[in-house]
C-alpha cells in the first residue's frame, strides 16, 4: 500500500464553525475526503464509530462535556483511529492526556497548510510503514 492511499477519509472535530470549515477547504485541496463534521465529542465519538475514517483532527476544547482527549480515547476503546490534534491548549497536561492515545501529532492554532499535511503525510509512512492491522477493519 503506498503512504497517500493509508489515508485518505478525514473526520474534523473542531468547536470553532470556521475552523473547521477552513479545515476543510484545506484537506479538500490537498485530495483528502471529510466525511464529518462534529463540534461535541458525543458527535465525535458516534461519527467515528459510524463513519471509520483514516485519521481524526481532533480540538481538545469541545462544546460539551466531552473534551478532544477524552472523545479520543473512547474512539480508540473501539477503534484504532489515529488522531492529529489541533488546539489552542497545548498546556503540559493535555500533552500528557493525549501521549495516552494513538496520536501523530499535536498541531498548535492556528493551523498553517503545511504543518497539517506535513503532519498526515507523516502518519501515513508510519501506517504504510506498520504490520500491525487496525481494531474493527
Amino acid at each position: 500500500m503506498k503512504n497517500n492511499e493509508c489515508i485518505k477519509r478525514v473526520l474534523i472535530v473542531e468547536d470553532e464553525m470556521i475552523q473547521a470549515m477552513v479545515l476543510e477547504n484545506l484537506l479538500k485541496k490537498h485530495g483528502y475526503e471529510v466525511v464529518g463534521k462534529a463540534q461535541k465529542g458525543s458527535d465525535a465519538i458516534k461519527l467515528a464509530l459510524e463513519l471509520v475514517p483514516d485519521l481524526i483532527t481532533m480540538d481538545v476544547s469541545l462544546m460539551d462535556q466531552i473534551d478532544g482527549i477524552t472523545a479520543a480515547t473512547k474512539i480508540q476503546e473501539i477503534r484504532s483511529i489515529p488522531v492529529i490534534y489541533i488546539t489552542g491548549n497545548t498546556d503540559k497536561y493535555n500533552f500528557e492526556r493525549a501521549k495516552k492515545t494513538y496520536f501523530f501529532d499535536i498541531l498548535s492554532k492556528p493551523v498553517f497548510s503545511g504543518k497539517l499535511i506535513s503532519a498526515i503525510e507523516k502518519a501515513a509512512e508510519i501506517i504504510a510503514n506498520s504490520e500491525a492491522p487496525r481494531t474493527g477493519s
